[in-house]
């Protein structure tokens, strides 16, 4: 088959969409304005929900093995330690991933790219694309390699991931209302003269001049910062590491023996007004920006190109209606809009903190993290929220039903078994029927007449905690959601859903 699908842009969400639909089997082109991956660490958390999709894709070992996991968040005011989130406690039962992965954008880059070329996939490097046009029947663009000519390529689909000032937005002549802070803030890579003790742990630092967030990375000698920039400088585009140095050292009291990499820069909180026209996607920063907090930018991108990348190989592959890609922009929107709201109030409460300092250190510092996830300390939803396990797509159009207190659209929750656990048979990256008890014969004929997988776990308590209801039928998505959930195992209901949508499964043809 021709390619199908013009992938713009290759940082980590045009990368993963790659992989995403590469591994489904779907013709595409990835093509890059740049020469390479990226050379700065910039984005370094990888949360639970992303490693559990790409587990899916196989990916999630690599990745864990080339960077180590922050268990631990303490915030301090520089006396004492005031709060503590402890995200493998959190987290335990409720992911395979009860952490935060520290991973370097730069080298996270690599890993997929290096993935891509082992099933015979190259980005196309130093190549842009010039201009696109939606003709009602896929989209003609113009592209050019630097130092050749033009092309013209005719796709079904453009996605962009080409980040903020991304060109399909801006030919796709999308809004992209918003904000940007104030404040000027400051990121920094710099290594130490001694090796740090707890790689595990990250922190956080809030007086009433505001906070500095530092963690470990690549190694024990590597150090992220992340802070406010002193008010002098706040109108200035030139400052320098050593010119905030003393003002790092007396707060957290870490001295630079080198400096990696030192960039200043002001935050914004925008989503674009929509995520999709006609036969053309945008994902990632080109469709929302965010605020630092929680490190959710990245993983927001990432998870767009999980979410699209299924159903384009769906449509491309003809297993199911194309009515299925209007999805992508009603899942994702909502879930961007909902997450600047959240992080934009929690970055507001963070970064203005004026309070005095007796007030701050008693009072706010021990309460900013729990109003933030909005939890009764230290309740596991924190853990819920940063890791956007509790990502739900209820309002779904693909969304149907509920059995126990597991409803249509929420990720499917994640249970250990005697045999090992739920998530397993997820790597299919396919439609399939979970059963948490037996299931009954007429439904394992269908299933096997329609070549839809369907896994039984034998019943146990575990199960129930987790929500689920004994016998009842879950309809699972190929990106790990729950499409259709009923309390009996009706096979009519069954039926009509993946009529409605057209789906068949990607064994089944």
């Amino acid at each position: 088959m021709n390619p199908q699908i013009l992938i713009v842009g290759a940082g980590p969400t045009g990368l993963a969409l790659a992989y995403s639909l590469a591994r489904q089997g779907v013709p595409f082109r990835i093509i890059d304005r740049n020469a390479g991956t990226g050379t700065a660490s910039r984005a370094l958390a990888v949360h639970a929900r992303i490693l559990e999709q790409y587990d899916q894709l196989g990916l999630a070992k690599r990745n864990i093995n080339c960077g180590h996991p922050i268990l631990s968040l303490d915030v301090s005011d520089g006396q004492k330690v005031r709060a503590q989130l402890k995200f493998h406690e959190l987290g335990k039962g409720l992911s395979p991933f009860p952490f935060i992965l520290s991973l370097p954008q730069d080298e996270h880059e690599k890993i997929l790219v290096d993935e891509l070329s082992k099933i015979g996939v190259e980005v196309e490097w130093n190549t842009s694309l010039l201009s696109f046009e939606d003709s009602g029947q896929g989209v003609k663009t113009v592209l050019q390699q630097q130092g050749h000519s033009e092309e013209t390529a005719e796709f079904a689909y453009l996605c962009g991931c080409d980040g903020a000032g991304s060109m399909v937005r801006k030919g796709l002549e999308l809004d992209f209302p918003g904000g940007t802070y104030k404040q000027l803030f400051f990121v920094a890579d710099i290594e130490t003269a001694k090796p740090v003790d707890d790689m595990e742990k990250m922190d956080m630092y809030m007086d009433d001049d505001g906070f500095m967030l530092y963690m470990n990375v690549r190694n024990a000698y590597t150090k992220r910062i992340l802070g406010i920039v002193p008010e002098e400088f706040n109108e200035r585009t030139d400052v320098e590491y050593s010119e905030v140095n003393e003002y790092i050292k007396n707060k957290i009291r870490v001295s630079a023996a080198k400096v990696n990499w030192f960039s200043t820069y002001r935050v914004h909180n925008r989503v674009s007004e929509r995520f999709a026209k006609g036969h053309i996607f945008i994902l990632g920063d080109a469709g929302h920006l965010h605020s630092p907090t929680g490190g959710q930018g990245m993983n927001t991108g990432i998870g767009d190109a999980i979410n699209l990348g299924w159903k384009l190989a769906a449509v491309v592959l003809e297993k199911a209606d194309a009515k299925i890609l209007g999805t992508y922009e009603q899942e994702r929107i909502a879930f961007a809009r909902r997450l600047i709201s959240t992080t934009d109030k929690a970055f507001q409460t963070i970064v203005n903190q004026k309070l005095p300092g007796t007030l701050l250190r008693e009072y706010a510092v021990p309460y900013v993290l729990p109003a933030v996830f909005k939890f009764a300390f230290p309740s596991k939803n924190a853990f819920k929220v940063l890791s956007q396990i509790h990502i739900n797509y209820r309002s779904s159009l693909l969304s149907k039903g509920k059995a126990g207190k597991v409803f249509a659209g929420m990720r499917l929750p994640w249970v250990e078994t005697a045999n090992g656990d739920n998530f397993a048979p997820l790597r299919s990256v396919d439609w399939q029927i979970h059963i948490y008890g037996k299931a009954k014969p007429e439904l394992t004929e269908f299933a096997r007449s329609q070549s839809l997988e369907l896994h039984e776990f034998l019943w146990e308590a575990s199960m129930k905690d987790a929500g689920f209801k004994q016998d009842a039928m879950y309809l699972i998505r190929p990106d790990g959601h729950v499409a259709l959930a009923t309390d009996g195992q009706w096979l009519r209901v069954l039926n009509m859903y993946l009529d409605a949508f057209e789906i068949e499964t990607f064994g089944a043809k």
